[in-house]
């Protein structure tokens, strides 16, 4: 546990305190204390005016001083001060009309969910909980404050977050919250696309990305943010390759599988891999249902989703880049030497090669193909040199021994490399030899 921005915190609440003003730690952090997790923040609320907060504090950056939110900033850890408040009158799905600063017991029922709206005094070690968070976390439920109708109405974005929160704590929807999600899921798409792919990243993370995007299709919420995926559900594939069943339970079946330190770069290689397959099955002469070219669409659609949630442009690349390939490695011990060199030099080839192995184990559950590369790319690196080594000669050095500017000079070059990259060419010497034969054997055609 990060002690030290814990006690950052406390000593916020303890001079606002010895200032003659309330103070609680709030929110995610109380619960997260509860539950014996450690917290990401500590979030503090106040009676103390956003001017007196600054005033107190010699950083401080407005975040939203409108609503009574600043961050305080200490020793470069930075927490969220807010002053207790009541708000009212939303009209986009997000921004309150109105705001009244008000008491903890008006702050708490304007919060999201019974689990975040508690208050914890570190000082006495006291908690304040006036909406039953503490039997919910006992009970293992995530349930909305007061009405969920009025609750995601005022933030849209709260229906994804429960999705979140019960995938991640392993813990069950409310039923009427749940039913206020399903019946108002549609509205998530006025959210906007960074907000709710910050919440997928947290969402899809193992051990409960599985879970995430069940409870995100239990929801509704899967057809809204992610109809390409919510697409892939009852697309049935050849039961010889997939006794698994159709696309999407294959995808969840990866999900399952995910190693715990999983970056989120494999994460979303796994969901969008097969992405194309829906858009492109088709049922041929010999009644079995195939998917040409899913990759090559997938990486495409890969492309389309991930711009349309804001990932940035090297993401995006890397993403598309393994599931354009994730199809290749499956032919590994038919290739060349240089063909591996040359897959085994990609730098997204590392999470190609989990992702590949977690399409075996979701699927006929062999790992011959598997070990086979990790082999090979153990033996490549193992020898101490490069996976693709800078060629022996240039075309200066073929130039010296007779070649001239023009296409064949690149055709022997690029044969001379491919035997490099064979080990069957390993040295310069060898290398100018081979040109020689091949500048003899071609004025020889001219003849």
């Amino acid at each position: 546990m990060d002690e030290i921005k814990k006690q950052k915190a406390i000593e916020i609440v303890k001079t606002l305190r010895n200032n003659g003003f309330t103070a609680y730690l709030v929110g995610g952090c109380v619960r997260d204390l509860l539950l014996k997790r450690e917290p990401r923040d500590y979030d503090i609320a106040t009676n103390a005016l956003p001017d007196v907060v600054q005033k107190l504090f010699p950083k401080t950056v407005e975040v939203g001083k409108q609503f009574g939110v600043l961050v305080v900033v200490i020793n470069g850890y930075q927490f969220q001060v807010a002053t207790f408040r009541s708000e009212s009158d939303y009209r986009d799905g997000r921004h309150p009309g109105r705001v009244e600063f008000g008491n903890p017991i008006a702050d708490a029922i304007r919060r999201d969910f019974t689990i975040n709206g508690m208050f914890y005094d570190p000082i006495e070690d006291k908690f304040y909980d006036y909406v039953g968070g503490q039997e919910d976390l006992k009970n293992r439920v995530i349930r909305a404050i007061g009405n969920p109708y009025e609750r995601f109405n005022e933030d849209y974005l709260r229906m994804l977050r429960a999705v979140r929160f019960a995938a991640e704590l392993d813990f069950r929807i409310d039923e009427t919250t749940f039913k206020a999600i399903q019946e108002n899921a549609d509205k998530i798409a006025n959210i906007s696309a960074e907000r709710i792919r910050d919440e997928l990243l947290k969402l899809f993370l193992p051990p409960h990305a599985a879970r995430g995007l069940e409870l995100l299709r239990e929801s509704g919420l899967l057809r809204v943010i992610l109809p390409e995926i919510h697409d892939m559900i009852g697309c049935e594939q050849s039961p010889v390759y997939h006794p698994e069943g159709d696309v999407y339970t294959h995808t969840l079946r990866m999900l399952e599988n995910l190693p715990a330190d999983a970056s989120y770069i494999l994460v979303w290689a796994v969901l969008i891999h097969d992405v194309g397959k829906p858009r492109v099955a088709a049922i041929m002469p010999d009644d079995e249902k195939h998917f040409y070219h899913h990759d090559k669409v997938g990486a495409e659609m890969a492309k389309e989703i991930l711009g349309r949630l804001r990932f940035t442009s090297k993401e995006i690349e890397d993403i598309a880049t393994c599931v354009h390939f994730h199809m290749q490695l499956k032919d590994a011990a038919k290739m060349r030497k240089s063909t591996l060199r040359r897959i085994f030099s990609r730098p997204t080839f590392p999470v190609e090669l989990e992702l590949h192995r977690l399409d075996c184990i979701a699927s006929q559950r062999k790992l011959d193909n598997y070990e086979f590369l990790k082999k090979k790319m153990e033996e490549f690196a193992s020898s101490n040199q490069p996976i693709i080594p800078q060629p022996l000669v240039k075309g200066d050095d073929l130039k010296q021994i007779g070649f001239t500017e023009g296409k064949f000079l690149g055709e022997v070059l690029k044969e001379i490399h491919e035997k490099q990259l064979m080990d069957e060419i390993t040295t310069r010497e060898q290398a100018i030899e081979y040109a020689k034969k091949r500048l003899q054997e071609s004025d020889t055609l001219a003849r």
